[in-house]
């Protein structure tokens, strides 16, 4: 008999979260039963992320210390999922003997199925076959009961090949999903109270529907331009179809962000004012190793665009220090262009050497850890400069705050987010997680807002 208690555990960014959702949902259809204690399931699923090397150890441990329950319990299931089970393929099985299930992320369909075939006949299975068609459009994804915030997948997969990045190997090239299931599921978050949608995709703006199938093959395809929804358009149709609903959307890529999503983002005041723009470097020649599409011009003529158009838009994005041949001169354009836009936040990394990459291939990782993190420390530290002087801005102005929860340093505040995606801290007082409401800015830090709510 089938012990149908499954456990899922999550690493990596908010598309692995989204995914855990959908395989939540296909396990739940089928009759299995979630538990949030590992050691009552029978079934355990680590939903991985191979974007890091410092990610990928935390899943090797991880998987290392689930031996113990393999010990106790032969007949439990150990299932690899996601980015890490895509990248290593068979070579996780080799790595750790405990495994019975290594699936990519175009295969979730197949769990239930793989998950009684192990408990009739035993054995492992391994599927990491990339899918021209699969975005899940019509499973409806098992979300927590907190009814805030839903993420929602437009898109899966990535064509722009940085040469540093996995995404294309682990998640496969581009394909966009159908936008009448996306708005059905938009309106269907809307009528079961929750407040915000983030519209999910390694590169958002690249969304284009053209009846399904890969991206790259569009230019195959004989479908009428009028047919054709592109980025631009589908945000246009959530933010009417939810009009009461906060818009979100990440994550978006210099090369492929148009004028008109900018125009559509100023003309809905339910589109949030925050677009995160991975940078990854200030410098042409680094932007030209990485294969980014884009130069440094590119990026602060498109920044002055957004400035022109969406005035009070907070920009976030991301850094990568150390690259392949990154020296002292390319690090400090990577300064100067911080301290010319002034990143309302960032996240910022040292690169490490992904397997399977064209900068792993061809490119010597020569910059020297130590190198590495004295330039990470003064990124972050310019960093932390610019986040204060951005939010120091909103003091004495009145916002309106999505509440998101309670304040972890002090229980009788509470946390949420202004539409410029900024943390603020306020008193509690007769409101509830959920709940619109004004709050005047009073002071900041260099990353949280603090305020107080007005009556």
């Amino acid at each position: 008999m089938i012990n149908k208690k499954y456990y899922i555990e999550n690493y990596g960014c908010q598309m692995n979260i989204s995914d855990s959702e959908i395989i939540c949902s296909i396990l739940d259809n089928e009759g299995f039963i979630k538990t949030e204690n590992f050691k009552t399931a029978n079934i355990i699923l680590i939903n991985t992320c191979s974007i890091r090397e410092k990610s990928e150890q935390k899943i090797l441990l991880r998987i290392n210390q689930l031996k113990f329950l393999k010990k106790k319990n032969n007949n439990i299931i150990i299932g690899i999922l996601g980015c890490l089970a895509q990248n290593f393929k068979k070579k996780i099985l080799k790595i750790n003997n405990i495994i019975n299930l290594v699936l990519g992320p175009d295969s979730y369909r197949e769990i239930p199925s793989l998950i009684r075939k192990i408990y009739k006949k035993s054995g492992k299975y391994i599927n990491t076959f990339f899918s021209k068609n699969e975005t899940y459009a019509d499973i409806l994804p098992k979300r927590d009961k907190n009814k805030i915030t839903a993420f929602v997948t437009i898109m899966r997969g990535c064509d722009n090949m940085c040469t540093f990045c996995v995404v294309p190997f682990t998640r496969g090239r581009e394909k966009s999903r159908d936008p009448h299931s996306i708005i059905k599921e938009c309106e269907f978050l809307f009528k079961k109270g929750y407040k915000e949608i983030i519209l999910l995709g390694q590169n958002v703006d690249s969304y284009l529907w053209y009846g399904g199938g890969l991206k790259k093959n569009f230019k195959k395809s004989k479908i009428k331009n009028e047919r054709i929804i592109n980025f631009s358009n589908l945000l246009e149709l959530v933010a009417i179809s939810v009009p009461f609903m906060r818009i979100r959307f990440c994550t978006s890529n210099p090369n492929d962000m148009s004028y008109k999503v900018l125009n559509i983002i100023k003309k809905y005041k339910n589109i949030c004012k925050h677009i995160h723009l991975p940078v990854q470097s200030g410098s042409n020649k680094i932007l030209s190793l990485m294969n980014r599409k884009h130069s440094r011009e590119d990026y602060i003529l498109l920044i002055n665009k957004i400035n022109k158009i969406l005035p009070n838009c907070s920009i976030s994005c991301d850094i990568i220090t150390g690259f392949c041949n990154e020296y002292e001169y390319d690090h400090n354009e990577t300064l100067n262009l911080m301290k010319l836009v002034k990143y309302n936040f960032s996240y910022m990394f040292i690169y490490s050497h992904r397997i399977g990459t064209y900068a792993y291939k061809n490119l010597i990782d020569n910059v020297s850890l130590e190198i590495k993190k004295r330039r990470l420390k003064e990124i972050i530290s310019l960093q932390r400069k610019h986040s204060y002087f951005r939010l120091s801005k909103s003091i004495g102005y009145i916002q309106e705050i999505l509440i998101e929860g309670i304040s972890k340093k002090n229980i009788n505040f509470f946390y949420g987010r202004n539409s410029k995606n900024e943390i603020v801290i306020f008193p509690k007082k007769k409101f509830k997680i959920g709940d619109f409401l004004k709050v005047k800015i009073n002071n900041c830090t260099s990353a949280t807002l603090i305020g107080d709510i007005l009556n």
